[in-house]
Parts: C-alpha cells; sequence; structure tokens
C-alpha cells in the first residue's frame, strides 16, 4: 500500500517521505476543526498532511500540532486550549460515524451522487467525477 501512495504523489509531485510509524491522528482531526472554524481549515489540513507524510511527524503530539497552527497563522495558545478541552471532539465523532454510514473504508474516498473514488485519484479522474455532477469551480469559472 506504501509503495502504490508513493508511486502516486511522485506522479502527482508531491512530498512523501520513508514512515515507519502510524500516529493517532485523532487530536488533528479535532484540531482541523478548530482551524475550520477559524477559516484557515485548508491551510492547517495542507500543513499537517505535509508534517505526516513528507516529513513523518508524530501529529499525535499536541506540541507538532500547536506549531502546525501557528505555521498558518493561527494562536498556538488558542490551539493547545481547543485540544485540551476537547470542544471538537463530538463533531470528530459525529464525521466517523457519518463515514460508516457511508460504508468508508478507505482514505481518500470521494462520493457523489452515488458515484464512488477509492483511495489516491489522478487530477483527470477527480475533474471527471465533478464535471459529471456539474459541481462549479471555485474559481467560478464553467466545468463544461
Amino acid at each position: 500500500m506504501l509503495d502504490r501512495l508513493r508511486r502516486t504523489a511522485e506522479d502527482l509531485g508531491l512530498a512523501f517521505g520513508d514512515r515507519t510509524v502510524i500516529y493517532n491522528s485523532r487530536k488533528a482531526q479535532e484540531l482541523g476543526k478548530w482551524a475550520e472554524e477559524k477559516g484557515r481549515g485548508d491551510a492547517f489540513h495542507h500543513a499537517a498532511f505535509h508534517a505526516y507524510f513528507a516529513e513523518g511527524k508524530n501529529i499525535a503530539k499536541m506540541d507538532v500540532l500547536t506549531d502546525l497552527a501557528e505555521a498558518v497563522g493561527l494562536s498556538g495558545e488558542e490551539a493547545r486550549r481547543a485540544m485540551e478541552d476537547g470542544r471538537y471532539r463530538a463533531a470528530v465523532d459525529a464525521d466517523w460515524n457519518r463515514s460508516r454510514e457511508l460504508g468508508v473504508t478507505a482514505v481518500p474516498t470521494f462520493i457523489l451522487d452515488g458515484r464512488r473514488l477509492v483511495g489516491a485519484q489522478p487530477y483527470e479522474t477527480l475533474e471527471k467525477l465533478l464535471d459529471d455532477n456539474q459541481v462549479a469551480r471555485r474559481d467560478g469559472s464553467d466545468t463544461t
């Protein structure tokens, strides 16, 4: 599985380091919810992805996550409080419950109008899924 991910990352020009340990991402998921609420969700998720997959950082550690929050322009002190008080625990639980309801067994999984794509996909495949379902681009341009 890691070989496939590495090849896909190389094909897409993404950094992918040599990881020998899998770290628990629960706190990162909770902090991601907080970052989304602060309008920095995309930046935080990208930073966490890079820290974990490219740099092999332990995203289960509060200090690592606090540094990531600060790196994307958020308050490290607020980030630590959000993790310590568990205010996003229920939201992450709800996400996990929803994924089980939908039958998600791998990450990433893309589901749109009953069509399911599992695993890392080439850009063209994802673009076709969105185009086929007339999903507008973020920049507002037409998909057709």
